[in-house]
């Protein structure tokens, strides 16, 4: 992608034009084929998007950078309005919510056996103790995060997938 400042604005191109007309009238025939030199000359720079993570940054209106002579978005940190412990249950309660969702595979199982008392496999057994188990330890992990954005950048898995 490239930019140019027209009049104090900057406007961007994911295409370039075939053709331009330089400000002195001649036409440059082919010009997104134009090479840097030639591109340059007529203002156009490429447009950098740096990285950002959105969940505590986001990025502002593309700005001109002297220094390294292209066009980019500055980052800035949000607002995170949640508090630090609202926060935190919110990712707790997400971990929850996988949980359930896993328990829910083998919930058959345990109402099969509050009804009709057959045996839950002790396989079954296991793995339903292994996700409350879990579950604890990334509740754990949570709590041990001391700032917002650690908590906001958290992800709420449940098992760590090879």
């Amino acid at each position: 992608m490239k930019a140019k400042q027209i009049d104090g604005n900057i406007t961007t191109y994911k295409t370039l034009p075939s053709e331009y007309k330089k400000a002195n009238g001649k036409v440059i025939l082919n010009f997104r084929n134009a090479n840097i030199d030639t591109l340059e000359a007529e203002g156009f720079y490429n447009v950098v998007k740096p990285t950002y993570d959105s969940r505590i940054e986001k990025l502002g209106n593309i700005k001109w950078d002297s220094k390294n002579k292209y066009f980019t978005y500055p980052k800035s940190d949000i607002t995170i309005s949640e508090t630090l412990t609202e926060l935190k249950n919110i990712k707790k309660q997400a971990v929850k919510d996988l949980a359930n969702n896993e328990l829910a595979k083998t919930d058959w199982y345990v109402t099969r056996k509050a009804d009709l008392g057959t045996a839950i496999p002790d396989e079954i057994n296991t793995e339903r103790a292994s996700i409350r188990t879990k579950v604890g330890e990334r509740e754990t992990e949570v709590d041990a995060l001391s700032t917002k954005k650690k908590v906001a950048t958290w992800d709420a898995i449940l098992f760590d997938l090879p």
